[in-house]
């Protein structure tokens, strides 16, 4: 995309005739390690920068084009001509053929705009594009054609040759800084792949930062900018070859544009439902011309060609395994769950000794019971007066409100003191680091129990469930009666609770009948039950089950699940760093499940 960008990873190079290779190369490395610095600032932070350079590139670039036509050849303008195409093939032939690869890399670039949509608004790529990009690109070409016509020697450095000496060092300064931004496209790109992949569950959970109120797509991952800055030094500072970067990054390109066409084909069968054909026409096209550039680049992977390859294998086989490994550690928890029959026939001792204390379990399980905990009771002597599964999802909205974070449910009767518990997270709440988790959840907690006892005084009537719903009476109430609670904190609102609890019609304020006395004696009661429970202490119990291949496994799959998947779940996040409990308060409980 005529910026001095030829990396298969966003690595900086620029062919500067006046200056030395190896200061180049210095040069480009302290640049890169300067760019990753700043990614955790966000595109935000510093793209106000980013567009003045390259609208000031483009129409530089523009005008060293126009004044190069004029100075040297007009006559280069016939090249629009598709004459010249024809003739350019019959004369070179497979020659013609082959340096298609090279034509490639006059396009390179092109993809990261539309790789960024995240980032920015769609109709702001159409109108750069077309306005800008374009007619800029072919003059600047137009320009170095009509340029060689007279300097043919100069066809390796033709760009800054084709410079006027005036303006040689404030343009080489601005490429410099366009190549930045062209790298920043690139980080940026990976950024949203990597999040879109574990939002699917096809990659490692890695700390993901969203650094932007407006864009969901804006994000930083700290993990994956160190790795890549070391990805993209070794490729600058590995290739001595300026043929060998652009290799790598036409294979890189081309191999994207027709991974683009192939699932745009599928988006306009099964998503927009077009013609068949129109879907037919614009397959064939595509494919005819991206796979003319493909089947010329594949002469390259020898020649560099192959580092893209490379890198994106070990992506995939990282991505795959991690994909593999989870679903059948998912699929095993889903069909092992614990029956509400087997649940009730333990009585409310469940078997076991209870002891004072309070018991959070951690689920991926948003219904039922999880099959680590009939593990948990069955091997240990003991367990807590009170047991709250957790659960914790994340949602595709920005942030959930602090009143709406918690949804409440009771397990079996109220004499086996089970809870369930889900938190709910928007993408912005994901990094934080919620040192008060344990305090909202037993605030929610309370609240339920207090709501409950209210429903359950209610006159008899048709039964109905909010289900997110509420009158501002029944709020005044429940938040007036709701102050001699023992924690202060009473945020949540009742739809945070009513969407899992079934009810009677909404009380009568001036009523007040027997029955609601004595569910508010045993309202009290429970209240002060699960207060001791927790002064007596609490624990966060988190269930790890272990994914083993079985021992008639093949050697490659036992490669992959006992040692692949095993430090990939080793290494990715959970949830006892995500909520910051302590040590000395998490109890690991495992167990290992054979596929």
């Amino acid at each position: 995309m005529c910026f001095p960008v030829l990396s298969a990873s966003g690595g900086i190079r620029v062919n500067n005739p006046k200056m030395d290779t190896g200061v180049v190369v210095i040069v480009a490395v302290v640049i890169l390690i300067g760019l990753f610095s700043v990614q955790h600032y966000g595109t935000d932070k510093v793209g106000w920068l980013f567009a003045p350079v390259v609208l000031l590139w483009f129409l530089l670039i523009g005008g060293i084009g126009i004044f190069n036509i004029w100075k040297y050849d007009s006559s280069v303008l016939r090249a629009f001509s598709p004459v010249y195409i024809y003739r350019y093939f019959r004369k070179l032939k497979k020659d013609g053929w082959s340096s298609l690869g090279g034509i490639m890399l006059s396009i390179t670039g092109t993809e990261a705009l539309f790789a960024d949509l995240a980032h920015f608004p769609v109709s702001a790529v159409q109108l750069a594009f077309t306005a800008i990009v374009f007619p800029c690109l072919l003059l600047a070409y137009s320009g170095q054609a009509a340029y060689l016509m007279q300097n043919k020697e100069h066809v390796v450095d033709s760009f800054y040759r084709s410079i006027p000496d005036s303006i040689y060092w404030p343009t080489f300064v601005v490429a410099t800084l366009a190549a930045i931004v062209a790298s920043q496209a690139t980080i940026s790109a990976t950024f949203s792949i990597i999040k879109q992949a574990v939002a699917l569950g096809c990659f490692p959970r890695v700390k993901i930062v969203h650094t932007s109120k407006n864009f969901l797509g804006q994000v930083y991952i700290p993990d994956m900018n160190w790795i890549l800055m070391i990805l993209c030094i070794a490729v600058t500072a590995g290739f001595k070859n300026q043929s060998q970067i652009g290799n790598a990054y036409g294979t890189a390109v081309v191999i994207v544009m027709l991974a683009t066409t192939l699932l745009m084909t599928l988006i306009m069968l099964l998503v927009w439902h077009c013609p068949w054909i129109l879907v037919l026409l614009f397959t064939v096209l595509s494919l005819v011309v991206e796979g003319t550039y493909f089947s010329a680049v594949l002469l390259k992977v020898d020649q560099g060609g192959w580092v893209p390859l490379v890198i994106a294998a070990v992506f995939l086989i990282v991505m795959y395994i991690w994909h593999y490994g989870t679903l059948k550690r998912y699929e095993f928890e889903m069909h092992s769950k614990v029956s509400m029959a087997w649940l009730l026939g333990l009585g409310p001792s469940l078997g076991l000794v209870r002891v004072p204390g309070i018991g959070l379990v951690y689920t991926e399980l948003a219904s039922g019971v999880p099959h680590i905990f009939s593990h948990f009771i069955t091997n240990l002597p003991a367990i807590h007066s009170v047991v709250v599964l957790v659960c914790v999802k994340y949602l595709p909205v920005y942030t959930v409100p602090e009143e709406e974070r918690f949804l409440v449910k009771r397990i079996g009767p109220k004499n086996f003191h089970m809870f369930r518990c889900v938190a709910r997270y928007g993408y912005k709440d994901l990094h934080r680091k919620d040192d008060n988790f344990e305090k909202k959840l037993f605030d929610s907690l309370f609240l339920f129990v207090r709501l409950e006892s209210m429903m359950e005084g209610c006159s008899d009537s048709d039964e109905y469930s909010l289900y997110g719903q509420q009158t501002q009476h029944s709020r005044d109430l429940f938040l007036r009666d709701n102050t001699n609670m023992s924690s202060s904190n009473a945020d949540l609102t009742l739809s945070s609770v009513d969407s899992i609890v079934p009810v009677k019609s909404p009380p009568n304020a001036t009523t007040t009948t027997s029955s609601g006395q004595e569910s508010s004696h045993t309202e009290g009661d429970e209240l002060e039950f699960l207060n001791s429970c927790r002064d007596a202490g609490v624990v966060h119990i988190l269930g790890n089950t272990v994914v083993r291949a079985r021992r008639d496994s093949r050697f490659p799959k036992k490669i992959a699940i006992d040692y692949i998947y095993a430090f990939l779940r080793k290494i990715c996040r959970e949830n006892s760093v995500i909520f910051h409990v302590p040590h000395e308060s998490l109890l690991n409980v495992g167990q290992i499940f054979y596929v």
